[in-house]
């Protein structure tokens, strides 16, 4: 089984083509009650979590999923000794987001067997000095994805777990210090807001993995539970959906199927 989150479907896309290498199912976190979760004695052969790198860290609604996992799914994960393994999609570097996941695996007794990170184009842009990359950096980095999807899916399916992450410079230093202010600051729904440019198409909308923004008279109205993915911004034809200030001239992307 492989557990996904992902905004701007870089990570889904991961998730999706890690699924078809492996033969593992595949579930998108934000539509799984965890409550109700248990592993496929016939199917699974593995654990999988699938997700961007939030602020050198893991995205809350990921942590939140694994905090609520019932007992009797980890159990079984012991009892069958199901290897538990995750993919860190990051524009550059992922910091500690590794060591995050397998602190909130290790809270619930579960280890984790394998990581890897897989660099894709940079999508955020809610922050001055953040931005998406140039249409030469953004093929590159989706034509390499290929190969490294190949190699992990391969080390998946032989059992060859090891840990290949991109840290970059000072990660614990970064993880530490700007993760924390992101959960606590990092996501402003205040800001969100759509300009005269809206022609009501309700991209936005559709967009949001959880689901966030609802259309009222044809045009977007942000709710409280935003996860700070950006896919309202990045979808939106017309450069509409803006968030205060910061993204009047920043680019856009979204992973197209």
């Amino acid at each position: 089984m492989i557990y996904y989150f992902s905004g701007t479907r870089n990570s889904r896309y991961a998730a999706m083509r890690l699924g078809s290498l492996t033969g593992e199912d595949v579930r998108f976190i934000p539509q799984v009650d965890p409550y109700l979760e248990s592993p496929d004695a016939q199917a699974d052969r593995s654990i999988g979590f699938v997700f961007p790198v939030y602020a050198w860290g893991v995205p809350p609604i990921v942590l939140d999923f694994i905090r609520r996992l019932p007992e009797s799914m980890i159990e079984d994960i012991r009892k069958r000794q199901l290897p538990v393994w995750c993919v860190a999609t990051c524009g550059d570097e992922t910091g500690m987001a590794v060591d995050m996941l397998r602190k909130a695996l290790g809270s619930r007794g579960v280890s984790l067997a394998g990581a890897w990170s897989l660099i894709m184009p940079n999508v955020y842009v809610l922050l001055p000095g953040f931005g998406t990359d140039s249409h030469e950096i953004e093929t590159r980095k989706l034509h390499d994805s290929i190969g490294r999807l190949e190699s992990i899916a391969e080390r998946v399916n032989s059992g060859r777990w090891e840990e290949d992450v991109h840290l970059g410079p000072w990660p614990g230093l970064k993880t530490a210090l700007v993760y924390p202010l992101f959960r606590k600051w990092g996501v402003n729904t205040r800001k969100w807001h759509y300009t005269e440019a809206c022609i009501g198409c309700g991209k936005c909308s559709m967009a949001c993995p959880v689901g966030n923004i609802a259309m009222i008279d044809g045009r977007p109205k942000w709710g409280s539970d935003c996860t700070s993915c950006c896919a309202c911004y990045h979808v939106c034809p017309t450069r509409a959906a803006q968030y205060g200030s910061v993204t009047r001239r920043a680019g856009q992307y979204f992973f197209k199927d």
